[in-house]
């Protein structure tokens, strides 16, 4: 039995949507191209096409194996699939996804690329901070209790700290493992609105606005261009997007179609959401009827500018951390080396 918790990395997805695009577009059986796959194949991978090599043993389609693994292949890609299987142009279908799966690998590479200055500034921050209570505190704590020296609060907080780290080392670190074992269940659990107050924070909800309107902007395009209905697109459409108010003006566009207004309308009643620059380029679409082809262009737009952003945000990111971990190690600094100039000060007074 597979498990609906099984799941691909994203190059592993890539690479199996790619050989699938290759080898049907070269005219191999779909059944041939899923035992030539299997030859090269192991861990989830392997499973996912001995789910899919049984399926078409029994006539079923390729867009039902996939439904079959939710955290590999979304609704959107189902969807695109099935139409795309009826329509019989499935080599290109699959092309197309592989692209747009391409430009969301390269979405999250420059995220985290854009993460991993400041996790590594913290991560130094906190070893030198470790360092300094376990090693450096303890020394300078003996001097100033043989001397009688007063000392300053800050200075006494370091000490009881250190104390408390050197004292209860093996409570401590259990109480830490537990708390983030805690916080990764009250995650799991709580998920979506930690992460609708994370994507409020300034800075952060533009960007994720961004994210989301290309997201939407590219599942929007694979979807009208495979002949799914532009309501039926819109439905799907909107469980690619983060945040919550995003996704209320995708329901309203939906029910404003519905109503038989054009899309470009229904955007421009989220002027908010939708900028002025992505409802002209689709009302343009939908006066010429190549919708899809504009909302291809849309996404192009919304990924540069998803680049700008985060270049903005890196650099100001930069000089904050820079500046707050300077100013938090001066602290520290300054609680040890007070006493000693107060010492200084007593032994010259004398």
């Amino acid at each position: 039995m597979i498990k609906k918790e099984l799941s691909l990395k994203g190059s592993d997805k890539l690479n199996l949507l790619s050989n699938f695009s290759t080898m049907i577009s070269s005219g191999i059986p779909i059944l041939e191209t899923v035992d030539s796959l299997l030859e090269d194949s192991k861990g989830n991978t392997r499973k996912v096409l001995l789910v899919i090599r049984e399926d078409i043993l029994q006539g079923n389609h390729l867009y039902s194996s996939f439904s079959k693994f939710p955290n590999v292949f979304d609704k959107v890609t189902v969807n695109v699939v099935r139409a795309s299987e009826e329509a019989g142009t499935l080599d290109v279908t699959l092309l197309d996804i592989k692209d747009q799966i391409e430009k969301q690998m390269e979405f999250n590479d420059k995220i985290r690329s854009a993460m991993v200055y400041p996790v590594i500034i913290l991560f130094v921050f906190f070893g030198v901070l470790l360092m300094m209570l376990v090693v450096v505190i303890p020394k300078i704590s003996a001097v100033f209790s043989n001397l009688n020296v007063v000392l300053p609060l800050p200075t006494k907080i370091l000490i009881f700290f250190s104390d408390l780290l050197l004292t209860y080392s093996l409570p401590i670190v259990a109480g830490f493992i537990v708390l983030l074992m805690f916080l990764f269940f009250l995650f799991k659990a709580q998920k979506k609105r930690i992460l609708s107050g994370f994507y409020r924070l300034p800075m952060i909800s533009n960007l994720v606005k961004e994210i989301d309107l290309a997201s939407f902007s590219r599942s929007m395009y694979l979807l009208l261009n495979s002949g799914i209905t532009i309501t039926n697109a819109l439905e799907l459409s909107e469980e690619v997007v983060r945040r919550p108010d995003i996704a209320k003006a995708v329901r309203h566009a939906q029910e404003t179609v519905l109503t038989g207004k054009n899309l470009s309308q229904a955007f421009k009643d989220d002027k908010k959401i939708f900028p002025g620059l992505v409802v002209k380029i689709i009302e343009a679409g939908e006066k010429t009827g190549t919708l899809d082809k504009s909302l291809q262009d849309v996404a192009k737009q919304m990924d540069y500018r998803v680049s700008n952003s985060l270049k903005n945000i890196t650099t100001m990111i930069e000089p904050i951390m820079l500046v707050a971990v300077g100013v938090m190690v001066g602290g520290i600094m300054l609680a040890i080396i007070a006493p000693i100039y107060g010492l200084i000060g007593q032994v010259n007074a004398r």
